[in-house]
């Protein structure tokens, strides 16, 4: 398989995998691998029950704020 992609993304993935110490071939194969994973997880996301994960993390924070108040107003100055 050779994948076509662009010069900037391919100069991209180059620079990348020259950082990392790793071949351009390493970073494409793991970056493919991450791919069907990070798909299932975005699809969690999305699925109805995700709305009250949101509600949930949302009246958390708030609570949050609200117990710690004044440590975020001096943070803030």
């Amino acid at each position: 398989m050779n994948p076509r992609m662009s010069d900037e993304l391919q100069e991209a993935l180059e620079r990348r995998a020259e950082e990392e110490g790793r071949s351009v071939h390493a970073m494409a194969i793991q970056a493919i691998e991450r791919y069907p994973v990070g798909e299932a997880d975005r699809a969690t996301v999305r699925k109805p029950g995700a709305k009250h994960a949101v509600k949930y993390a949302a009246k958390h924070a708030v609570e949050y704020a609200a117990e710690h108040a004044d440590l975020l107003r001096r943070l803030g100055e």
